[in-house]
C-alpha cells in the first residue's frame, strides 16, 4: 500500500483538495478532524492540565486555547508533545485498518507535514499551493483571523516555495474548482497506475 501525505500552507486550498481525493474513492485521514475529536476526548485532560481553563463542558475550547498560545507562542511545542503522539497513533490505526482491507493507497492529510518531518512517514508528497495573493485573500476571511494571527501561523510553516521543491506533486489551486479537480485525478490515476 501506498501511504501518500497531503500538505499546504494555510489558505491554499488543502482541505477542498482532500475531499476531491474522498469522492474519487481515496480513504483519507484527516489530522485537522482527528485533532478536533481528540479536543473532546483523549486530548482533554492532559491539555487543561498543561493549560488551565481551556476546557469547558468537557471539551477543549479552541478559540481559548488559541488566545493563550498567542500570549505565549513559545508554549506551542508544549501542546505539540501532548497532541501529536495521540494523532499519530490515530494516523497509524487508520493505515492498519485500511491495508488489512486492501486499499491499493491512502491519503494522511497533514497540515503541518514537513514542519513535524512527516515525509518520513510517507511514500509520496503532495503539496496544494496558490499565489500569496490569492492564500491571503482566503485566510483572512476566516472568523476570527486577524493579521497577528496570520503571521504566527506562518512564521510556523515551512515557505510554499520550499514546499513545492519537496513534493512529488503539486496541485494549484489559483484556477477553477474544476481545474483543481482535474489535477487531483491525474494524481489518483498515476497512483493507480503503479
Amino acid at each position: 500500500m501506498i501511504i501518500v501525505g497531503l500538505t499546504g500552507s494555510i489558505g491554499m486550498g488543502k482541505t477542498t483538495a482532500a475531499q476531491m481525493f474522498r469522492e474519487l474513492g481515496v480513504p483519507v485521514n484527516d489530522a485537522d478532524e482527528v485533532v478536533h475529536d481528540l479536543y473532546r476526548g483523549e486530548a482533554v485532560v492532559p491539555v487543561e492540565a498543561a493549560f488551565p481553563g481551556v476546557a469547558k463542558d468537557g471539551v477543549i475550547d479552541r478559540a481559548e486555547l488559541s488566545r493563550q498560545l498567542l500570549a505565549q507562542p513559545e508554549r506551542l511545542g508544549e501542546l505539540e508533545r501532548i497532541v501529536h503522539p495521540l494523532v499519530r497513533a490515530k494516523e497509524s490505526e487508520f493505515i492498519a485498518m485500511h491495508k488489512a482491507a486492501g486499499a491499493p493507497f491512502v491519503l494522511l492529510d497533514i497540515p503541518l507535514l514537513f514542519e513535524t518531518k512527516a515525509e518520513k512517514r510517507v511514500d509520496r508528497v503532495v503539496v496544494v499551493s496558490c499565489s500569496p495573493e490569492a492564500q491571503r485573500e482566503r485566510v483572512m476571511k476566516r472568523p476570527g483571523m486577524t493579521a497577528e494571527k496570520f503571521a504566527m501561523i506562518l512564521a510556523r510553516q515551512v515557505p510554499d516555495q520550499e514546499k513545492r521543491a519537496r513534493a512529488d506533486y503539486v496541485i494549484d489551486t489559483s484556477d477553477s474548482f474544476d481545474v483543481t479537480r482535474g489535477q487531483v485525478r491525474a494524481i489518483v490515476d498515476r497512483l493507480r497506475a503503479t
